[in-house]
């Protein structure tokens, strides 16, 4: 790990746009030393709107006793005066990650070996499944394999999702769902707000639900997608993060459709998971903002 990434933070804000913001922030920065790296922002609307701002910075020495009482003073030095919803993040920290799926490897294996080749900024703290087929290939990356299996009624999905939480505890700072064939209850969703990632096999919104390949076929469609979103209470609705296509026609069958869609699948997930990883997507509302390198 290089000095810069152990002294690196990344700073988000959002809030109604006005003059000055860019400046208060850059200014307080600049008055404790920190050298900005990479900056993005953007404007919903000059007069009325909505401003998001992402700054990545360097400050020598920064650690995290020292980074607490940086959050402190940037509370009170910058954002009296601003209606502003903002986080300082530590590089040096990668995000604890959990992953859930059931069945089907391919946005799994994606994620996987992305991580293990150092290009998703994480620490997988486990995968959960409702089966235990994929096991081997787990726990062959040296990652932790727990099997809850889930029942048919509510009770036994309730019952799943607390042994779930148990050990998911103080392990999860987000969790993906690489293809992950359950819907999960109101509260769990609850408990990780904009912090659950599915990927779902269609371009959304057109095909919500299950068997979206299917229909696909039958609505005679020339282009099938996938997309990555925000899971939020209602079905397939959360804020959208990535999304990509790709050409078939009336020769492909159903199975043509579900290998050429699996692939999109697994990049636009990792895309979206990488994304989050790195503090460029900001939730507005059922909207996303997402600054990409």
């Amino acid at each position: 790990m290089t000095e810069s990434k152990e002294s690196t933070v990344r700073l988000l804000i959002t809030c109604p746009d006005q003059p000055g913001i860019v400046a208060a922030a850059s200014g307080f920065l600049h008055k404790k030393n920190a050298n900005i790296i990479h900056s993005d922002q953007h404007s919903t609307d000059p007069e009325g709107g909505r401003f998001f701002m992402r700054n990545e910075f360097f400050l020598p020495g920064l650690d995290h006793s020292g980074l607490e009482a940086l959050r402190k003073e940037f509370a009170d030095e910058v954002t009296n005066g601003f209606i502003m919803d903002w986080t300082l993040s530590p590089v040096w920290e990668p995000k604890k990650m959990v992953i859930l799926c059931s069945k089907v490897d391919h946005a799994l294996m994606e994620l996987l070996w992305r991580w293990k080749r150092g290009d998703l900024e994480a620490d997988i703290s486990m995968v959960i499944s409702n089966h235990p087929d994929l096991r081997e290939s787990v726990e062959h990356f040296g990652v932790p394999f727990h099997h809850i299996p889930v029942g048919p009624t509510l009770r036994d999905k309730v019952s799943a999702e607390d042994a779930m939480f148990e050990l998911m505890e103080g392990k999860a700072d987000i969790i993906i769902l690489a293809r992950y064939m359950q819907i999960l209850t109101t509260d769990f969703v609850a408990r990780y707000s904009n912090k659950i990632i599915n990927i779902h096999h269609s371009f959304l919104p057109a095909f919500v639900g299950a068997d979206p390949y299917r229909r696909a076929l039958e609505r005679g469609v020339k282009l099938i997608g996938a997309t990555a979103h925000y899971v939020t209470a209602e079905l397939d609705e959360g804020p959208i993060i990535e999304q990509d296509v790709i050409r078939v026609t009336h020769s492909h069958d159903i199975d043509d459709l579900k290998r050429l869609g699996a692939d999109i699948e697994r990049h636009v997930l990792a895309r979206a998971v990488k994304w989050h990883l790195e503090d460029r997507v900001i939730v507005d509302g059922n909207k996303t903002i997402v600054f990409r390198r």
